[in-house]
This record gives structure tokens, sequence and C-alpha cells, in this order.
């Protein structure tokens, strides 16, 4: 059975300096949006992401990115069709393009509509490491991103 509240779903590690990015925006989102969404936390990867995405018409998936071409702190939309495959130590690692493609094939219910919101950060890999200042003060300009297509699909008809 398909969930109609929107999943927004907060990928990363919040003991991993800048890769919490995506945490803490969820769970400013669980605070202001409450039983409206089904905002989840995950520190998972690769095809587990699939028992998370299973079930929803719509889901938002938010985390740190780290492509040296915008400042820390840019959030980014980035179209899940337009995402080339990932290039990973092993072959047991699957990425987002890579698990889309395997739902499909395996006829899974995925989310029909996605929304990928991604900030640009500085250090995703610090275990320990201070959060920098510069995603610390954007985390609210990806919790309005994310607000503003809730809205959006609110407006459009569909369970927001």
């Amino acid at each position: 059975m398909v969930t109609m509240k929107p999943l927004v779903l907060g990928l990363g590690n919040d003991i991993l300096a800048d890769d919490a990015a995506g945490v803490l925006a969820v769970r400013a989102i669980r605070e202001q949006w409450g039983d409206c969404v089904d905002a989840v936390e995950c520190a998972v990867s690769g095809i587990a992401l699939l028992d998370y995405l299973m079930d929803y018409k719509q889901a938002i998936i938010l985390d740190a990115i780290r492509t040296g071409q915008h400042p820390p702190g840019t959030v980014l939309e980035l179209d899940p069709a337009a995402l080339g495959p990932v290039l990973a130590p092993s072959p047991h690692y699957a990425g987002l393009p890579e698990i889309l493609v395997l739902a499909k094939e395996l006829e899974l219910t995925i989310p029909e509509e996605i929304k990928i919101f991604a900030m640009e950060v500085a250090d995703p890999y610090t275990v320990g490491g201070e959060m920098s200042g510069a995603v610390r003060q954007a985390i609210p300009a990806l919790v309005d991103r994310v607000e503003r297509q809730l809205r959006e699909w609110k407006a459009g008809g569909t369970h927001a």
C-alpha cells in the first residue's frame, strides 16, 4: 500500500562533520511538520536505501555533497534521472542511480516523484569533527527549500 504522506529522508551521519547536514535538516522538518510527513534520519547507503523509499508516492532526499564546484552551504537540486552511475570502490556498493534502476527492474513501488536537495560541504569525512560554519549557517536554507517543495506538493492536490 502506497503511503500518501511524503517521505523526507535525511542521509548522513552526525558524527562526521559536515555529513550531518541532511540529518540536521530532517530533524528540523520533523519538528516543524510533525505527522504531516515521514521525516526519517538515515545513515545507510546503497541497496539498503530501498527499504526506506518503498511504498511512498513522493520523497525528498537530503544529503551532503562535495563537488568543489560551489561554496560550502550551497543548496543544489539534483535530478535523479540526470545522476550518473556511482564509481565505487566495490561492486557491492550501489548509489542512488543504481538503486532506482534496480527498483524499476524489480517492479518495486518507489516514489513517482523524488526530489534531491544536496548541500555542498567542506568536510564530510572527519569523525567527531565540527561542522563548518558555512554549512551550519545554511541548514535553515535547506529546510526552507524542503518546506517550499512540501507546500508545492500540497497545493498541487497531493498529500503533504
